[in-house]
């Protein structure tokens, strides 16, 4: 009995000691040998896995940089848009290469329409979900291309950098916004878009997607866009160009002068965080801003240019009265 257990140890432990042995042989040749750059590039990355660099999360974009660094000894088109260049300058430090700066970019919800401007012509009443409502019909607002404002882009970030407004009904972007392109992928009609930050976070824009004719486009919303191509006929440096019947700004080429902002004339065009024009009445410089007001017709707000400076005055005609004659 003793030799059966002794036996039973010994052919036990030497196939344990073969299998051991293959193993360690097998592992030895097909080990993956890993860079440890890749490690430290990883470290470097804000570990926020948004996928906004291309890639399936930080893992996989630190892999390809040091890939990229080692095969092409550069790092163009390398970029995470959640740390900006200053990460992408301690990558480069970490790979001994020169960082390719990058304009920042930020999204801008390029839909001016909502609750103020394209008033609701039906009430729809089903699943608050962008995708399937774009599917089903146009929208409550008649737009074909408009902002349907069910929310599900907000529902997309990550970083709590755009909400919806309740008066207008449609989505703003704030400063936390890192440009990781959620929003954009998650519109199911494109309006939302990733454009350059601009010189002190100046921005002129298209505010309308709408590609219908002139008619059609303003009787469903109040600052659509008309295809008149007077921006396009005012702009000197080819930033504006025409698609069909819908202005589109180059943010690369744009040079903020704002002459297509005032040539407008549905206030489809956009100026972002400019200080206040200052128009000359007179002898004297008076300031004026962008503001809602009413329109003249509907009585609904829409984006005009207001002269804070001047007050209406609007005096009532005297009624006629009529002299009482006695017979």
């Amino acid at each position: 009995m003793d030799e059966v257990i002794i036996y039973a140890v010994i052919s036990l432990g030497a196939v344990g000691g073969v299998a051991a042995v293959i193993l360690y042989f097998v592992a030895q040749k097909f080990k993956v040998i890993e860079d440890p750059r890749i490690d430290l590039v990883e470290e470097a990355l804000p570990a926020a896995n948004c996928g906004g660099c291309g890639f399936a999360g930080c893992r996989a974009f630190a892999e390809a940089t040091v890939k990229q660094g080692e095969a092409q000894n550069n790092l163009e088109g390398m970029n995470c848009p959640v740390g900006g260049n200053d990460v992408m300058a301690e990558v480069a430090k970490i790979l001994s290469l020169e960082a390719s700066e990058v304009d920042p970019l930020i999204a801008v919800v390029r839909c001016n329409g909502g609750k103020i401007n394209s008033p609701s012509k039906v009430v729809y009443d089903g699943a608050t979900n962008c995708t399937f409502v774009h599917n089903l019909f146009g929208g409550e607002g008649g737009c074909p291309n408009g902002c349907l404002g069910l929310g599900e882009c907000c529902d997309a970030c990550d970083f709590e950098a755009i909400f919806m407004n309740p008066e207008t009904g449609l989505p703003e972007v704030n400063d936390k916004c890192v440009a990781c392109g959620a929003c954009v992928e998650a519109c199911p009609r494109d309006i939302i878009e990733l454009r350059p930050v601009g010189k002190k976070e100046r921005r002129i824009f298209v505010s309308c997607i709408n590609t219908e004719k002139g008619g059609p486009a303003k009787k469903n919303c109040d600052v659509a866009c008309i295809g008149c191509s007077k921006c396009f006929k005012v702009c000197k440096f080819d930033a504006i160009t025409m698609k069909g019947n819908l202005a589109y700004i180059d943010g690369e080429k744009c040079v903020l002068c704002r002459k297509c902002v005032t040539e407008c004339p549905t206030n489809a065009i956009h100026e972002l965080n400019f200080p206040p024009r200052r128009v000359k009445t007179g002898d004297k410089a008076t300031p004026k801003t962008v503001l809602k007001v009413k329109h003249p017709e509907k009585e609904t707000p829409v984006v005009g240019t207001v002269n804070l400076t001047e007050k209406v005055k609007v005096e009532a005609k005297p009624e006629k009265k009529e002299d009482n004659i006695n017979p």
